[in-house]
């Protein structure tokens, strides 16, 4: 596997301003620093127990993403490292990360993730969900997390009218909340959406996060 290669390709088709998450969950550390020495500093996993062993053992200037579901029992072990929380998909759980983002004195970063698949088995709030959370504003008091913007994922489906669809939905959700909560946060701008057989798809619709996995490193060895 050229993970060199697949890096400087991809890499040369994102648009200024885009930033490239390589998912390097259920890869081996081997292959985390054959992308980190070509310039990779973002890598994405979805497991904590993983994650935090990485973390632990990988140069300390890398940026974790943690972009899986995030069950509140397991925030703490993360809390003190995490650079941003991909799927926060209840106020429960953004309320956890707050908690914990202040036990170890830090601001953590956090998108909410939104559900606009045709698939039940995607996790995510339905949009009339998160505008009632961000309606009834409790999230204003929370300190130690900054909501920076969106999360999704498309159906994952050859029926690429639909991803396209799904991906601009998002979009103008992006835009709308925005506009109706988040007008004066200048850090409320990014949207992550697009994995590597539909990021083309997701830059169009103005993806500034693409979360690539096999595309680099291969298919996955669970």
């Amino acid at each position: 596997m050229d993970i060199a290669g697949n890096l400087k390709r991809i890499k040369a088709e994102l648009p200024e301003g885009v930033r490239l998450v390589a998912v390097s969950k259920f890869h081996p550390k081997e292959a985390i620093t054959a992308a980190y020495e070509t310039g990779q500093r973002i890598f994405g996993e979805s497991k904590v127990q993983e994650m935090t062993a990485k973390w632990q053992d990988l140069p300390k200037d890398i940026e974790w993403h943690f972009i899986g579901h995030l069950q509140t029992n397991k925030v703490k072990y993360i809390a003190p490292y995490v650079a941003l929380i991909h799927g926060i998909d209840s106020y429960k759980l953004l309320a956890e990360v707050d908690k914990q983002a202040g036990k170890a004195g830090r601001v953590i970063d956090c998108l909410l993730q939104l559900h606009v698949a045709q698939e039940e088995t995607k996790f995510g709030f339905l949009p009339e969900e998160c505008r009632t959370m961000l309606d009834e504003g409790q999230w204003k008091s929370l300190h130690n997390v900054r909501i920076c913007g969106l999360m999704g994922m498309a159906t994952n489906t050859e029926d690429m009218t639909q991803v396209q669809a799904e991906f601009r939905l998002l979009r103008s959700l992006f835009d709308e909340f925005k506009d109706r909560w988040f007008a004066n946060a200048e850090w409320f701008r990014e949207l992550s959406m697009g994995m590597s057989h539909d990021y083309h798809e997701a830059l169009a619709a103005g993806s500034t996060l693409v979360r690539i996995g096999s595309s680099i490193f291969g298919e996955r060895q669970y």
